[in-house]
């Protein structure tokens, strides 16, 4: 494999983020050596620290994979091959870590067991039996709270309308009495005519 800081036109970018892809490949392989000899609460800290740098190997992959675009196809060739190397080894060290942490007895230690007689796989199955009620309990207080929240909204509209409303009677009645007075005008007048 030709060495990342020998850069052709083009490929400087590249092979800056390759260097720095090999650092963090570095860093992840002396994290997965370390796990196996791990138990508990390391153990996870371990993972979770593997993959960490596992994320940030796949964000320089996904860099490098862009850049690769603006390589000149003349050298495009010997940067695919050094490219699906890394995708390659990238891989590998995901598959490696997804059985370490897929390893519960190492994970949880002496407390993990799959006899299904233990107390303690009992007291696990109740711990989750009641943290599903607890969900189903958050759901339906969910969904209860948006209901009211809608039925409040509904209630207000219906004010709104019924205020709408009151104010249209309350016109009506205006320009009704208002009519009387002109009507009642009206017939003094004819009167006042009728007379002469």
């Amino acid at each position: 494999m030709s060495n990342p800081l020998d850069t052709d036109a083009g490929s400087e970018l590249f092979s800056s983020y390759e260097a720095e892809l090999k650092l963090v490949q570095a860093d992840l392989n002396q994290k997965l050596d370390q796990i196996p000899d791990l138990s508990g609460e390391p153990r996870k800290a371990a993972i979770s620290q593997a993959e960490r740098a596992l994320e940030e190997a796949s964000e320089l992959l996904d860099q490098m994979r862009l850049e690769k675009q603006n390589i000149p196809s003349a050298t495009r060739t010997k940067v695919n091959q050094r490219f699906r190397n890394h995708e390659s080894d990238v891989d590998s060290a995901k598959r490696k870590l997804r059985s370490m942490a897929d390893d519960r007895s190492a994970l949880f230690g002496s407390r993990y067991s799959d006899n299904p007689n233990d107390v303690q796989l009992e007291q696990r199955q109740q711990l989750l039996s009641g943290t599903d009620r607890l969900d189903r309990s958050s759901q339906r207080l969910k969904a209860s709270q948006a209901l009211a929240n809608e039925t409040e909204a509904i209630g207000a509209s219906t004010l709104a309308d019924l205020h709408r409303q009151r104010e249209t009677i309350q016109h009506t009645g205006d320009t009704l009495l208002e009519s009387e007075g002109y009507v009642d005008r009206s017939v003094k007048t004819l009167r006042g005519m009728a007379r002469r």
